[in-house]
């Protein structure tokens, strides 16, 4: 494992008022260590600028499963991101919302963003930092704006404190608020899986022969674009679904504006994904067998149509049965019980 050197030994004291008096007292903000497993690259979210820490972590956290973050002051952040299932909504094919709204896409995991340059699926930020602003103002999803999010933890006695002993200036402001949340989802790491400790060489990490089978078919054919050990290259591709002709999702040109993104989506992470059903961007399939049957006999050839997924100028990637099983066993092995069950992420 490879500690980021910055957060060790450092001890931050802030000061806080208590709620009824004037009376000062110091509360020790400890640090928090981001630890990087051996197998993973850098990250790339600028730990300096907002290194993690136990209060802003625990704000953070209590923040994500506040549901006054959303204009009816029920759906929360963990509302449609489930620890069970790798913080995905587990069972709904779109994003469920304010007065049982429902949007166009489905939930993506929340995993290792400490590694990601982009979010969402179509990459409409490419800060985690901002993140949060896309579901807490979209209309149907938690339909609020900042400002009155904001006005509502102003207004909150126990908010006041908790942003208070977190940050150094103890505003409650857009910064910290977002700083807060970010904290909390930098330190869901998930590299606890099987796969993870055989190529660690650790304890239980011996991959089974069918693994090792499927493990070499997923190198063979799958890896260019689940690529390292955080299984996405983080790029933007066309796969091949067929459009829904009434969702009419154009994917990444809706942030570029460009005709050739047309389609195109962010590669997930198959991290945990025998947990995330449904998949893809608009949750169409149920299963992994059903995501394999698509990607040997159903891609759509377009003009845009990632030219990976071409075999002999055809679109599909050949798999037989037997290979689509082998294959299946490898995923599996990429759950972390360890990230699924961690008491630090788990709501209240």
């Amino acid at each position: 494992m490879k500690p980021i050197g910055l957060l060790y030994g450092v001890v931050i004291f802030v000061f806080s008022s208590c709620s009824n008096n004037s009376e000062e007292f110091r509360t020790i903000n400890e640090p928090l260590e981001f630890v990087v497993p051996s197998n993973f690259p850098a990250p790339i979210y600028n730990l300096e600028s907002n290194p993690p820490t136990k209060l802003g972590f625990e704000l953070g956290k209590k923040l994500f499963y506040d549901g006054r973050l959303s204009a009816n002051g029920f759906i929360s952040c963990g509302f449609c991101h489930e620890q069970r299932t790798a913080f995905t909504h587990h069972g709904h094919q779109f994003s469920h919302g304010i007065d049982d709204l429902e949007g166009t896409r489905n939930t993506p995991a929340i995993q290792n963003v400490a590694f990601m340059n982009e979010f969402t699926w179509d990459g409409a930020t490419s800060h985690l930092d901002l993140f949060p602003i896309i579901p807490i103002t979209n209309e149907v999803e938690m339909g609020e704006t900042l400002s009155n999010v904001l006005t509502k933890l102003k207004s909150d006695t126990e908010y006041q404190n908790l942003f208070k002993n977190a940050f150094d200036e103890g505003e409650v402001n857009n910064e910290n608020f977002l700083k807060a949340l970010s904290q909390f989802m930098l330190m869901m790491v998930s590299s606890n899986s099987k796969y993870d400790k055989y190529v660690r060489q650790e304890t239980s990490g011996q991959l089974t022969d069918t693994e090792m089978e499927g493990l070499a078919i997923f190198q063979a054919k799958c890896a260019t674009c689940h690529s390292s050990d955080l299984f996405t290259d983080g790029q933007f591709r066309n796969n091949g679904l067929p459009p829904n002709p009434i969702l009419m999702d154009i994917g990444r040109e809706e942030v570029s504006g460009a005709e050739s993104d047309r389609y195109k989506f962010k590669v997930p992470s198959l991290r945990n994904v025998e947990l995330t059903a449904p998949y893809m961007h608009d949750g169409r399939f149920g299963s992994l067998a059903a995501v394999l049957d698509f990607y040997t006999d159903g891609i759509k050839d377009s003009p845009t149509l990632d030219p990976l997924l071409k075999n002999e100028g055809k679109p599909g990637i050949p798999l037989s049965l037997e290979e689509k099983t082998l294959l299946i066993s490898f995923l599996i092995t990429l759950t972390d019980e360890t990230y699924i069950k961690d008491k630090r992420f788990a709501e209240y």
